[in-house]
């Protein structure tokens, strides 16, 4: 399980790529992580701002016009910026497009890792 540290490297790591950017599309390949990713999602984030991000525990939260997406990378995952194009993996189960490009790829062998989106204050 990725420990705390990492979690913070990877939202370091990914958050100058986010801030500020415009969420262009989802693209949920396997729904079926620890939870289900919400099916209302693709529709819903497309168009909204990413304000920010924190970590709280284990938890990567992304502060959105609507509300927060709430990232957790469970035992295996990982979250990266890949480039535009590039072939989704077996493990790759979402992708987060923004509007100048930009690719946000959920990794995650043994599905244990979870999307949701939160309204109001997490």
């Amino acid at each position: 399980m990725p420990e705390l540290p990492e979690v913070e490297t990877t939202l370091r790591g990914i958050l100058p790529h986010l801030e500020g950017r415009r969420v262009a599309a989802l693209r949920v390949r396997q729904p079926a992580l620890r939870w289900p990713v919400p099916p209302q999602l693709p529709a819903l984030l497309p168009s909204q701002y990413i304000h920010g991000g924190q970590r709280r525990g284990k938890y990567l939260l992304l502060a959105l016009d609507g509300g927060h997406l709430l990232l957790h990378l469970g035992m295996s995952g990982s979250l990266r910026m890949v480039a535009p194009g590039l072939a989704a993996g077996p493990h790759d189960h979402l992708d987060l497009l923004l509007d100048d490009g930009g690719v946000l790829r959920l990794t995650d062998p043994r599905r244990f890792g979870a999307v949701l989106w939160l309204t109001g204050d997490p």
